[in-house]
């Protein structure tokens, strides 16, 4: 209902502004601080005192007297608060509001129409994901769950690095080794810890060999190069039966979070089909192509950009930038936005790739980029066995053993009186554990460095995810005891939403908390504009504050509650339920059934 009634105030100000002969290009509307019972303010009174000639708050007051709240559906006074206008909302509002949300769906917003990819993660497929890189799937992921909530056709994408010298290394690697060549055994029982050692064998090898055998194994990875090069479909399969083992290890890591792909796009898709020599014969042509260094690059400095682009080498092979150009053409093709997430440590390859992509005259408009910093361990670096670093499924290991920890102590009264199984210990430590990695991680701005913390990540008293998916539990045993179900629609239990009177709810904690419940749909729409994730973690732990303080005020099942008082206040339980529930997800933290 907020966007209905910031429409409608949007409307209300512009007839006023155009009534006196003023200008409607900035309504100046913002959110009032806390103190002031309007949902909506706005400061254009400022803008317009030197061309009124009066002061503002006089300003303020001839809009107020020019707007008619009787037209309005969702205001119901306008004040005047020295130059400020403040817009306070209608029993419409709230009723319109608790009827909303009450649907499983609340929140997400109507179908624009409008396709877009999001490319995140696409880490080279040579071992385990590592924890430093946790960041890009889990913001990844959640900035296609908010996009689809706000009503974008989105498609998940992972790009495969499946050419390259590094996948040339693994699969010579692989071939030549034996398990007993290797020296350790894998660190987890998945194909890509298993296979990780020949590339790491590999590696050792070209480092420590005798100068006439790296020279023989150097010639055989070359000749991979050239035949994935020439779209050899030898080279092609050799180099897949390493790439999809290991990927298929990765897959499963990520399914943990979970992060679920629709697509694994593979690079060497773009040079089998002929876009890559299309791109490099294009780029070839451009004025800022030169020829250097044994390679043929692209001078950007008069493009703000003071490091060459290297398109490829004087062996005729295309280097990553070069493929992942033809890629980005395909998304432009086939997609109306392409969003990618990438580490900070790209800056500047995003730089590179956009401008190289409008020197080919392709419309970036639709190109945007997230950064994020990284993850570090309170350690500071991170370090573990074998020097190898630290993998994404040790971290979410430990998540779910210290929160099963946790959970028991907390019920450690309803397992003894078999109110809950091991089973049931189980599933809330994987809700709970995940959920305060993913939480914790998303909840900051992509572009601040964090330091990964269990006290405060798995803190079920503090501003985290088991603070708020408490509040999610804590509703559904509310309507469970009412008999409701809290997993559907109201309407469709024989509640009659036109019977309940949302007036009831006259508190000041009941109307905080409609008032919060409302703003849900527009927290997507701004979220999701921005591509901050962020703005929904915020939103969650602003909404359980409000709901534990309508928990502690307003009693829903208690006998002396009289009985439409009651109903209405389940209406509101079950709005908060569906809202949570839709918020968590959007962050892609479960929301538990009980804690």
């Amino acid at each position: 209902m907020f966007l209905s009634l910031r429409a409608e105030v949007e409307a209300a100000l512009e007839e006023a502004l155009a009534a006196l002969d003023f200008p409607t290009d900035d309504l100046g509307i913002e959110e009032p601080p806390e103190d002031v019972p309007s949902v909506l303010a706005s400061s254009v009174a400022f803008r317009l005192a030197g061309e009124a000639g009066a002061p503002p708050p006089q300003v303020a007051g001839q809009l107020a007297n020019e707007i008619d709240v009787d037209d309005l559906t969702y205001v119901s006074e306008v004040q005047t608060q020295g130059p400020y206008l403040n817009f306070l909302p209608s029993d419409a509002y709230f009723a319109d509001t608790l009827a909303t949300a009450t649907e499983e769906t609340y929140g997400e917003l109507e179908d624009r129409e409008e396709s877009v990819v999001v490319e995140h993660t696409s880490a080279n497929p040579t071992g385990p994901v590592h924890v430093g890189r946790a960041r890009n799937p889990i913001i990844g992921d959640a900035v296609a769950n908010l996009l689809d909530a706000a009503g974008y056709d989105v498609e998940r994408h992972y790009y495969v690095n499946d050419a390259g010298r590094q996948m040339a290394v693994f699969t010579w690697a692989y071939e030549t080794f034996d398990e007993d060549d290797l020296e350790d055994d894998p660190e987890r029982d998945r194909i890509e810890y298993d296979l990780v050692r020949y590339y790491r064998k590999g590696n050792a090898y070209l480092e420590n060999a005798a100068e006439s055998e790296v020279e023989a194994a150097e010639a055989e990875i070359e000749s991979i190069m050239q035949g994935l090069e020439a779209g050899d479909e030898e080279a092609y399969e050799r180099v897949s039966e390493v790439v999809d083992q290991v990927l298929s290890g990765m897959k499963a890591c990520l399914g943990r979070l979970p992060a679920e792909f629709d697509e694994f796009v593979k690079e060497t898709r773009f040079m089998r089909n002929g876009d890559t020599d299309d791109l490099v014969a294009r780029l070839k042509e451009l004025d800022e192509a030169v020829y250097e260094e044994d390679a043929w690059q692209l001078e950007l400095d008069d493009h703000g950009i003071d490091k060459n682009l290297v398109f490829l080498r004087s062996d005729g092979t295309s280097l990553y930038a070069t493929r992942d150009l033809a890629h980005h053409e395909w998304k432009f093709d086939n997609y109306d936005r392409a969003v990618t997430v990438l580490g900070e440590d790209h800056k500047l390859q995003a730089k590179q790739l956009r401008t190289t992509l409008e020197l080919l005259d392709n419309d970036t408009d639709g190109l945007q980029q997230v950064l994020y910093s990284y993850v570090n361990l309170p350690e500071g670096k991170m370090s573990t066995r074998r020097g190898t670093g630290v993998d994404l499924d040790d971290l979410l290991d430990e998540a779910i053993d210290r929160a099963r920890e946790e959970v028991e102590d907390r019920l450690e009264d309803r397992l003894r009186d078999d109110d809950l199984d091991t089973d049931d210990i189980e599933r809330i430590a994987h809700q709970v554990g995940i959920g305060a990695v993913r939480y914790d991680i998303v909840s900051k701005q992509p572009t601040k460095a964090i330091t990964f913390e269990w006290e405060r990540a798995l803190d079920f008293e503090a501003q985290s995810a088991p603070y708020v998916q408490y509040v999610h539990a804590r509703c559904c045993g509310i309507l469970e005891e009412a008999g409701l179900d809290p997993e559907a629609d109201l309407a469709t239990q024989d509640v009659e939403l036109e019977a309940l009177e949302a007036d009831l709810l006259d508190t000041d904690a009941e109307r905080d908390l409609l008032e919060t419940i409302a703003r849900f749909p527009a927290v997507v729409d701004e979220a999701a504009d921005d591509l901050e994730p962020h703005q929904i973690a915020t939103y969650t732990r602003e909404f359980a504050d409000r709901f534990n303080g309508f928990y502690r005020e307003c009693p829903v099942l208690a006998d002396d509650v009289d009985p439409d008082v009651r109903a209405a206040r389940l209406a509101l339980v079950a709005a908060s339920k569906h809202t949570v529930a839709n918020a968590l997800s959007i962050l892609g933290v479960e929301p538990p059934r009980s804690m």
